[in-house]
């Protein structure tokens, strides 16, 4: 039974099957609902993933999961707040690269830190970002960006949810690192982007997949690029930055659950493998899909490795960008 299974085997089993019975206990853990904070309004890309895994889990755990939304200054408050939580395995964060590799560089002081302050569960999905234009665009593929940019430095603009975001962060390295040099035009959210570009009022946009996946579908918009480090889902026939030949240009954007520091391992086996159990499941693998990400459920080992490696990336792009919030 997987109640009696080590902390090492529960982290290294694979991923159950959708209709595998619920997970037994480990210890008694859990014996009661199991919080989700997800660290942004409802309504936005942070929650509606939080959702789509707590919409299973009780099936898994035996035990409720609630989603709590603690919005505010990036996410970093709801981060913090789970930092100096009882690390007893009832709160969790559902977070993301741009709270745990940008914010502790681009704030003067986010309030946690993202090595120190968590445990890694799993990584649950990871998506790149899509650069795309309207429809009726006279850029019809990223060379003709490229070649516009590159003949008058500056005068196309490209639209971002906010100073800072991933999508900002970029459109700095497309102009430090590969000399296409674009006028940035943040905003306040995606949906203020998409209404300008599909207006005209910017040449182009860089967000998420799942911002722009209905438009791509349904004709409005065209997508000249991703960031991704291969195609996938609804987006599979859109090259990626490197198939174009820009190297280091492979930037993925993703979502993940932790726990706060010093949760035990058997608590943390027993969450990652509940999780990936749900992410298993067809529909869920087919909600993840349709906004243009991939499932990863990865193990807590892999996950801390790509955390790693993200913090040294991005960190260097924000630096590169200058930016910085008090």
């Amino acid at each position: 039974m997987l109640g009696l299974l080590t902390a090492v085997q529960l982290s290294a089993a694979p991923i159950a099957s959708a209709s595998a019975q619920p997970l037994a206990p480990v210890g008694g853990y859990p014996s009661q609902p199991i919080r989700f904070v997800s660290p942004f309004p409802a309504g936005g890309g942070n929650d509606a993933i939080t959702r789509i895994v707590t919409n299973k889990l009780a099936a898994v755990t035996g035990q409720p999961a609630v989603v709590d939304n603690r919005g505010g200054a990036g996410g970093n408050i709801g981060a913090k707040l789970v930092a100096e939580t009882r690390p007893d395995g009832y709160t969790l964060l559902t977070s993301q690269v741009s709270l745990m590799a940008v914010n502790p560089t681009l704030y003067s002081s986010a309030g946690f830190d993202p090595i120190k302050s968590f445990t890694p569960i799993t990584q649950l999905n990871a998506a790149p970002l899509a650069i795309v234009v309207a429809a009726d665009s006279p850029l019809k593929t990223f060379a003709d960006l490229v070649t516009q940019a590159r003949a008058e430095p500056g005068k196309l603009t490209y639209a971002t949810p906010g100073n800072g975001t991933l999508s900002h962060l970029v459109g700095v390295v497309l102009d430090k690192d590969h000399k296409i040099a674009l006028t940035h035009v943040p905003y306040k959210g995606a949906g203020p982007a998409i209404t300008d570009l599909l207006g005209g009022q910017v040449a182009t946009l860089i967000t998420s997949t799942s911002s722009v996946a209905g438009f791509v579908q349904n004709g409005k918009m065209r997508v000249l690029a991703v960031t991704s480090p291969k195609r996938l889902g609804v987006f599979a026939k859109v090259p990626t930055l490197d198939e174009l030949g820009y190297k280091n240009a492979s930037f993925e954007d993703w979502y993940g659950i932790f726990a706060p520091a010093g949760t035990s391992p058997e608590r943390v086996a027993y969450l990652r493998a509940s999780i990936a159990q749900v992410l298993q499941s067809p529909e869920v693998v087919k909600l993840i899909h349709d906004g243009g990400s991939e499932v990863v459920a990865s193990t807590p080992d892999a996950f801390a490795a790509q955390l790693k490696s993200d913090i040294a990336k991005w960190s260097r792009i924000v630096k590169l960008s200058g930016a910085k919030i008090d």
